[in-house]
């Protein structure tokens, strides 16, 4: 009979890229993951990994192999969750990614009062504004902003995400405030890479525009601290200026002809059977934060 803690590790180590990185996961020593590794190759009578000193890559017995290994371990955690009964406390890691900006702004404060309600739940956070395989890196959970188009992932939709034209009340005073779309191009708009144009809706259908400005950045956090200061014009989602809003030191511009598009927030996991209990929690706690946020 194979050992499910030998299986468990093949499948970390899938997801983890490194023999290392799996045992990590699964509190191993190095050394023990590479005997339970050895152990189960044993068992099987087939070669599964091919280590070298600086590299790990899966055989073709392995590959094959893999997704018997994934699905075993799903029906143990199904069968352990209809043992504990839905009444058992959630608990073990969650592994969550996020951009850099929404993770600042939302998930680190979420996290705080999540991870006190569920003291059994472990939560780690990867922050990025790459795109993040959320299989090939082992996570539980990826946030995303955007338009979704990978179809081998399960998504559920936590909230709306709208955008608005912000800029402070000192560049206001200087510049005034345009009023409509075409106004803009008379004004210095703060740019970035993450929204390389600017979308909004008209009468006459949606309209990406251009913009130009004397500052740019790769970073939201960048182009919101340049619109505090005055700068210019600013195009961000309404949670990442929420404070700023609520102070006054940033004024929502509304335009006679045109409404910013807004996006959506999804929360995205791999393909299962079985959704972890802690998985569904953390995603109804993003939601009633956000709601509660306005």
């Amino acid at each position: 009979m194979l050992d499910l803690a030998a299986v468990t590790l093949l499948v970390e180590l899938a997801a983890a890229g490194s023999l290392a990185g799996a045992a990590r996961r699964l509190h191993l020593s190095p050394m023990a993951a590479s005997r339970l590794l050895a152990k189960l190759e044993q068992e099987l009578g087939v070669r599964l990994v091919q280590r070298t000193t600086r590299s790990l890559s899966f055989t073709d017995d392995g590959l094959a192999f893999l997704p018997h290994a994934q699905t075993l371990v799903e029906d143990q955690a199904a069968a352990l969750a209809s043992l504990r009964g839905r009444s058992a406390a959630p608990s073990g890691l969650l592994r969550v990614s996020a951009s850099l900006a929404f993770g600042r702004k939302v998930l680190a404060p979420l996290v705080v009062e999540f991870m006190q309600a569920h003291p059994r739940i472990e939560v780690e956070l990867q922050l990025s504004d790459k795109v993040v395989d959320i299989v090939a890196e082992g996570l539980d959970i990826g946030i995303r902003i955007a338009d979704l188009a990978d179809s081998s992932l399960i998504a559920r939709k936590v909230a709306d995400s709208p955008r608005l034209l912000l800029a402070a009340p000192a560049y206001l005073a200087r510049a005034g405030a345009p009023q409509r779309l075409d106004d803009l191009a008379a004004h210095t708009c703060l740019t970035s890479s993450v929204t390389p144009h600017w979308v909004f809706r008209t009468e006459s259908g949606r309209r990406r525009m251009s913009v130009r400005g004397r500052f740019s950045a790769n970073s939201l956090d960048a182009v919101q601290e340049a619109c505090v200061g005055g700068l210019g014009i600013a195009y961000l989602s309404h949670w990442h200026a929420r404070e700023e809003l609520a102070s006054g030191r940033l004024t929502d511009i509304t335009l006679a002809d045109a409404q910013t598009e807004p996006l959506t927030i999804w929360a995205v996991y791999p393909t299962r059977r079985l959704v972890p209990a802690k998985v569904r929690l953390f995603i109804d706690a993003l939601g009633a934060w956000l709601a509660r946020q306005g």
